[in-house]
């Protein structure tokens, strides 16, 4: 069969209304030149102290602020505040990446890892531009509309503490605190993806979340305190564990909350197989979740990028992703955080070009159109990078045929995306500095 530019095919479908995308971060610079155009407004609310919608979200105008419970889904006083080196941090970082960085770069970068203030510094930027960054990937060359919801402050606090306890079974105390933790954070994301479900999002980004070695540093410090010593490698890791696992359990609340919204999660940063060591939000499984892992393009698997053929579901790129961050800027991240929204934005436009689709067939739709790697083939479920020309084709064929012939037709009819430059690349050596142990 002849093959089609899925570019022509793309440029000349029409839908009745762009589709919404909640993102789930550190709230977005709704002033930015990048993201205005494609900035949700709740047509029935205005900033006047009132909840004239009656969702109990007083001047929800651009999203919510779950952190601080306010409208402001971004705190300005923060702009101008950091020093140039959270920016250079970045660049050189790119440089390195691409084998560019000089040795006096490089030192450099080694002495900032080293400096604590600097590292301090950089967790704030982070949860400053980290939200910003993640929307403007989710609207880039779209239609997409989106949707600021801050779920964790600028400055982050510590969030749990355990008390003393004289019980003696400490193995069920610490089972039943656990529990009790992720039960009131995903209570909180129960609540994120109840306002996302009442204003209709269609897709809701999630670039954030809690690692195995994340889980390891709050269970480490929760088994100090009730045995009154270190845990051993066994104990650490079954404590982080149990917690894992209750945070994955509860979160099945969490995603329900919104069932007709397709939740898309970022696999996580540490490296590690999240089939047997497990991360969340990335390992709940529903009919509408899909979890994303990060590549260089589409030549190879990013090395910090988690992974699992059962719990990590796609790939995208996430190394040297250029993006908006506040205050009309924009800078080169690398991360899952960054690989995420090119799903979501994907999704979001196969939603535009066919609205009666529902979550689960829109996942269906990223994962069976996807260019097929080898690389990816021990990595992910569906083996591939996302190919949104090739998605939005089959989201086209839909309207008049199912979504597997869709699936089928659309692989005949659209090609790979062309493979670039493969790069000499050291992935020994490769890792995203984090900015913090929340976000991806």
């Amino acid at each position: 069969m002849k093959w089609i530019s899925a570019l022509l095919i793309a440029s000349s479908l029409t839908s009745v209304q762009a589709a919404t995308i909640a993102v789930i971060d550190s709230g977005l610079d709704y002033k930015h030149e990048f993201i205005t155009p494609n900035l949700w407004t709740n047509p029935n609310e205005i900033e006047d102290r009132r909840d004239n919608d009656g969702n109990g979200y007083q001047d929800d105008v651009h999203g919510w602020n779950f952190a601080e419970q306010n409208g402001q889904i971004i705190d300005y006083k923060y702009l101008g505040t950091f020093s140039p080196d959270c920016s250079k941090y970045f660049d050189i970082q790119g440089k390195f990446f691409l084998k560019q960085a000089t040795e006096e770069e490089m030192t450099w970068m080694k002495t900032k890892v080293a400096d604590p203030k600097f590292i301090t510094e950089m967790g704030k930027f982070g949860n400053f531009v980290h939200g910003t960054h993640v929307a403007g990937i989710s609207i880039r060359d779209s239609r997409n509309i989106a949707m600021g919801i801050k779920l964790i402050p600028t400055e982050v606090k510590p969030f749990f503490d355990f008390s003393k306890s004289a019980s003696a079974d400490r193995w069920s105390l610490l089972e039943s605190a656990f529990d009790a933790l992720a039960n009131e954070q995903m209570k909180q994301l129960a609540a994120i993806a109840s306002f996302a479900a009442f204003h209709r999002a269609d897709i809701a980004n999630g670039s954030f979340g809690t690692g195995f070695k994340q889980a390891k540093m709050i269970t480490d410090n929760a088994f100090k305190i009730l045995f009154f010593r270190s845990p051993n490698e066994e104990e650490s890791n079954r404590a982080a564990g149990i917690f894992m696992s209750a945070l994955v359990k509860h979160g099945q609340n969490f995603v329900k909350a919104a069932p007709d919204t397709l939740f898309v999660f970022a696999a996580g940063n540490d490296g590690m197989s999240n089939d047997l060591y497990g991360s969340s939000p990335a390992n709940i499984k529903a009919d509408n979740v899909i979890t994303v892992g990060a590549t260089y393009k589409n030549e190879f698997f990013a090395p910090f990028s988690n992974f699992g053929t059962k719990m990590v579901e796609i790939a995208a790129p996430g190394m040297l992703i250029h993006s908006a961050i506040p205050g009309n800027a924009y800078l080169q991240v690398s991360g899952t955080s960054q690989a995420a929204p090119f799903v979501a934005n994907a999704a979001a436009k196969i939603k535009e070009t066919n609205p009666k689709l529902r979550p689960v067939e829109i996942k269906q739709i990223l994962m069976g159109t996807v260019d097929k790697k080898g690389f990816l083939a021990e990595k992910i479920t569906s083996g591939g990078i996302v190919n949104t020309d090739r998605a939005v084709v089959a989201a086209q064929m839909t309207l008049t045929t199912s979504v597997v012939e869709a699936i089928s037709r659309s692989r005949t009819q659209v090609r790979d995306t062309k493979v670039e430059r493969k790069m000499d690349v050291d992935i020994k050596l490769i890792r995203p500095m984090p900015l913090t142990a929340t976000f991806r």
